[in-house]
């Protein structure tokens, strides 16, 4: 079940997002398990991620970013071009502390 975010926090989410790279990147071809996986493990690491998504087509690209983030159980912070946030609480050890709903 993904994520729900109050515009207050995906403000916030987005403002501590802004100076991260992207450390994944959706290929040629598409969301592969592999790719889950590691986005699995940089979502439980690291709460907040960036990726890139490399597909030409802007409809494709949306649908990509909706498809991680459905089977990834993560909130879309943020989509501007070829770039997507993404937030998912960390089970074991959570980092970031959002604002109060």
């Amino acid at each position: 079940m993904p994520t729900q975010l109050t515009n207050a926090q995906i403000r916030f989410l987005r403002g501590q997002a802004h100076g991260l790279k992207a450390i994944l990147q959706v290929g040629g071809k598409g969301i592969t398990d592999a790719l889950l996986a590691e986005l699995d493990l940089a979502l439980e690491h690291h709460e907040l991620v960036k990726i890139k998504v490399g597909a030409e087509d802007r409809d494709q690209r949306f649908a990509l970013v909706d498809d991680l983030t459905k089977r990834s159980g993560a909130a879309l912070v943020q989509r501007i071009g070829h770039m997507a946030i993404l937030y998912r609480q960390s089970r074991e050890k959570r980092h970031i502390v959002l604002p109060r709903p």
